[in-house]
C-alpha cells in the first residue's frame, strides 16, 4: 500500500470517521426512564503524587527549603553571609540521640562576624503584600545573648517584611519560639534572611516560615488556592501518596506512613524518588519532609468530601529502578503496616493507632473504606505478595475493599498475566493505567463495553493523553488532549457497572520545578490554574448523576464516534435532571438533536456548558490562565427534543430538568 493511502486510512480510523459531512443534522435518542447502572459516588476523583514539587514547594505551604538541614548537602538552599571564622557555622549530627532529625545548625555569634543565613525557598518564595507570615524555629543556647533579625527580601534584595526574635532561657533542652510579621510588598521569588546580633552560641533546627492564608487558616497548613481547585471539583475520592514514590527507588526510600505522622520534628525526611529520575530535569533539591503526611492527607479528604484511598508499599521497590524485593519470610512488617493504617484511620480512641490519630486532633474516625496494595507493580512476585496482604487484611477487616495493580500498561504480557490472575483471585478492584496518544483514547472509548459485568470492578487509576509521547518534555495540556480524554470518559461513564473510579494523573506541577508532563494543575509561587484537562475532569465530577441511561444512535447502539461525536447520558435522581455529555472531535460544527423519551415533558430552557477554543493546540498558562475555559449559556427547548449546534473540537455538558 502506498504511504499516502495508508496515512489517509489511518486518519479516518483515528478520528472515528470524523470527516463525515456534518451538514445533515444527526438525530439521537435518550431513554431517560431506563435506569441502567448506578453510578458510584467515587466515580470521578483525584490522584495525588509528590512529583513536580507537588507537596514540598507546592501544596504544602512551607516556604523554607531544607528547614532541618537534613538534605544530602546539609546547607543546600542556605547561603551564609558575614565575616565568619572557622567554626562560626557548624552542622552537628546527633545520630542515635535523634534518628528522625539528627542534624542541627550551631551559630557562634559575636559583634565582629555579623553573620546572616539566607534561605532561597523553593525556586524563590511567593510573598503577598499585606499578608501575615508566621516564623518559628527550635533552639537551645548555653546562655542568653543572641538576637535574630528576620527579613523578607524581594528580587532586588529590598526588605519587604521584617520581625525580631530573642531566644529566651538556657540549658540543654530544645525550645520553640514564634513570631509573626506582615509583608509590605508582593514578590514572586523572594528569599528569607536571618541576621544574628549579640554574643553567644545558639543551636537552630526546624526553621519555618508559613503564610497565614493557608487552607482553613490552619497553622503550618496547605496552599489555599491549590486546595480550592480540588474542592471545586467535588471529587469522589483522593488517592495518595502516589504513585511511584510509594515504591521508592529502592526499599530504603519507599514511602513509610508511620514516619509521616506525629510532631513535625519527629518525621523522618527522605529524598524524593523523582530527585534525579530524569536526566532532562534533574532536581537534586527535591526531598520529602512529610509536613504533608498521612494525617494531613486524610484530613484533606475529609475537608473536600472525598473518600480517602491510601496506597501502601507491598514489599517491592520500583521495578523500573532497582526492583528490590523483601523476602517473603520478612514481609510481615509490611503487612502489619497495612493493618495498623486501617486502625489509625478507623480505630476508636482507645485503640493503639486510633489514639495516635486522636492525639493529632481528629478523635472521630476517618471512615476508610478502600486501600491499595502496591503501585503499578507486576509479575508473579507481586501476585505472591498480594495474596499474603489480601488474606491478612480480609481476615481482620473483611469490609475493606482492596485496589490491586494491573501493571504499567493497558495491554501486553504484564497486563494479561495480572488481569487473568486477579480475576481468579476475585479481586475487589483492578487498577488500570494508560498514558497514550489522543488517538488511543478515541479508539478505546468502547474498551469496557465487553468487560465481564460480574467480578472485579475497574479503577482507571492513572490516565492522561500525551500530545507528544510518554516522558516527553514537549507534552502539552492542550485542547486536543482534553477532548480526547472527555471522549474516553463517555465510555467509562457508560460502563459505570464495571468502572467505579477514575482519576487523571499527575495532579500538580510547578512551572519552575517539574519532572513530568502533562499535568492537570500548574502553579508558580503565587498562582495556580487549571488546564483544559482539569476542566474536563471538573465537568464530569460536578455533573456525576446517579444512574446511566441509554443514549443511542440511529442503529440503536451506543453513541461512539458517529460523525466524530461521542456521548453519554445519566440522570440525577436526587435533582430529577438529565445530564448529557457530548464530545465533538470533528473540526466542523455539528448539528445534532437528542430526542428524550420516558419523560412527561421538558422545560423550555436548559443549561449548556461548553469547553472549546479556536485551535486544538491552545493551552492555559500563568499569563493566560483562562485561554481555554468552559462557558455557560442557556438554550431553548421545544417539546421533548434538544437541538444543539456542537462547536468543532468541543466538550459540552447539558443539564435539563425532567418534568
Amino acid at each position: 500500500m502506498k504511504k499516502s493511502v495508508y496515512l489517509f486510512c489511518s486518519i479516518l480510523l483515528i478520528c472515528g470517521l470524523s470527516f463525515q459531512s456534518s451538514e445533515a443534522q444527526q438525530s439521537f435518542t435518550v431513554k431517560a426512564n431506563q435506569l441502567k447502572a448506578p453510578i458510584s459516588p467515587t466515580m470521578w476523583g483525584v490522584f495525588f503524587e509528590d512529583i513536580n514539587m507537588g507537596a514540598d514547594g507546592g501544596i504544602y505551604a512551607e516556604l523554607i527549603k531544607n528547614r532541618s538541614f537534613e538534605f544530602y548537602k546539609p546547607l543546600m538552599g542556605w547561603a551564609v553571609e558575614g565575616k565568619k571564622s572557622e567554626g562560626d557555622i557548624l552542622v552537628l549530627n546527633r545520630q542515635g540521640a535523634n534518628t528522625s532529625n539528627p542534624r542541627f545548625l550551631r551559630v557562634n555569634v559575636n559583634e565582629a562576624n555579623n553573620i546572616s543565613i539566607i534561605n532561597e525557598g523553593f525556586r524563590g518564595m511567593g510573598i503577598k503584600a499585606g499578608l501575615r507570615y508566621d516564623f518559628s524555629f527550635m533552639y537551645r543556647q548555653a546562655k542568653p545573648g543572641v538576637k535574630l533579625y528576620l527579613e523578607l527580601l524581594n528580587e532586588k534584595n529590598e526588605v519587604i517584611g521584617k520581625g525580631e526574635s530573642i531566644p529566651s532561657g538556657s540549658g540543654s533542652n530544645w525550645d520553640k519560639q514564634s513570631v509573626s510579621f506582615n509583608a509590605t510588598a508582593t514578590a514572586q521569588k523572594a528569599k528569607f534572611k536571618i541576621r544574628f546580633e549579640g554574643n553567644g552560641v545558639v543551636d537552630l533546627d526546624m526553621i519555618s516560615l508559613f503564610p497565614s492564608d493557608t487552607w482553613k487558616g490552619r497553622p503550618g497548613g496547605m496552599r489555599s488556592d491549590m486546595v480550592q481547585l480540588l474542592a471545586d471539583m467535588k471529587p469522589g475520592f483522593i488517592r495518595f501518596p502516589g504513585g511511584c514514590i510509594v515504591e521508592g527507588h529502592d526499599l530504603a526510600t519507599r514511602y513509610q506512613w508511620k514516619k509521616t505522622i506525629g510532631p513535625l520534628e519527629n518525621r523522618e525526611l527522605i529524598v524524593n524518588r523523582w530527585n534525579t529520575e530524569f536526566a532532562h530535569r534533574p532536581t537534586p533539591d527535591y526531598y520529602q519532609t512529610f509536613g504533608l503526611g498521612f494525617f494531613e492527607y486524610f484530613q484533606l479528604a475529609d475537608d473536600i468530601g472525598a473518600e480517602p484511598l491510601p496506597i501502601l508499599n507491598c514489599g517491592m521497590a520500583c521495578q523500573f529502578n532497582t526492583a528490590e524485593l523483601v523476602p517473603i519470610d520478612q514481609l510481615q512488617p509490611y503487612v502489619q503496616d497495612a493493618l495498623d493504617l486501617i486502625e489509625f484511620a478507623n480505630g476508636d480512641v482507645n485503640s493503639t493507632w486510633g489514639r495516635v490519630r486522636a492525639e493529632m486532633g481528629h478523635p472521630k474516625p476517618f471512615n476508610l473504606k478502600m486501600l491499595g496494595v502496591g503501585n503499578e507493580n507486576w509479575g508473579p512476585q507481586y501476585l505472591e505478595r498480594l495474596k499474603i496482604f489480601t488474606k491478612a487484611i480480609k481476615d481482620k477487616y473483611p469490609n475493606i475493599k482492596l485496589v490491586n495493580s494491573s501493571g504499567t500498561d493497558p495491554d501486553g504480557d504484564r497486563f494479561n498475566l495480572l488481569n487473568t490472575e486477579l480475576r481468579k483471585m476475585n479481586a475487589d478492584i483492578i487498577d488500570e493505567h494508560y498514558y497514550r496518544k489522543p488517538e488511543w483514547f478515541l479508539q478505546n472509548v468502547s474498551r469496557y463495553d465487553n468487560y465481564p459485568r460480574n467480578g472485579p470492578k475497574i479503577f482507571a487509576g492513572e490516565y492522561a493523553a500525551q500530545s507528544d509521547k510518554i516522558v516527553s518534555v514537549n507534552n502539552k495540556n492542550n485542547l486536543q488532549t482534553a477532548i480526547s480524554e472527555a471522549a474516553f470518559m463517555t465510555g467509562l461513564e457508560r460502563n459505570a457497572d464495571v468502572v467505579i473510579m477514575a482519576s487523571y494523573a499527575p495532579l500538580f506541577a510547578h512551572v519552575d520545578a517539574w519532572q513530568w508532563t502533562p499535568d492537570m494543575i500548574w502553579v508558580d509561587n503565587l498562582q495556580a490554574y487549571g488546564t483544559p484537562n482539569y476542566f474536563v475532569q471538573k465537568l464530569y465530577s460536578t455533573n456525576i448523576g446517579t444512574h446511566v441511561v441509554p443514549l443511542l444512535n440511529n442503529n440503536k447502539t451506543a453513541l461512539i464516534g458517529d460523525g466524530g461525536i461521542f456521548a453519554s447520558s445519566v440522570v440525577d435522581k436526587k435533582t430529577n435532571e438529565l445530564i448529557l455529555k457530548i464530545v465533538n472531535t470533528s473540526d466542523k460544527e455539528a448539528e445534532s438533536s437528542f430526542n428524550v423519551e420516558g419523560v412527561n415533558k421538558l422545560p423550555s430552557k436548559a443549561n449548556l456548558t461548553v469547553l472549546t477554543s479556536n485551535n486544538l493546540g491552545d493551552v492555559n498558562s500563568i499569563s493566560k490562565p483562562s485561554e481555554v475555559v468552559p462557558n455557560e449559556t442557556q438554550i431553548a427547548i421545544k417539546g421533548k427534543t434538544v437541538k444543539l449546534k456542537l462547536a468543532a473540537n468541543s466538550f459540552s455538558v447539558l443539564r435539563v430538568k425532567m418534568l
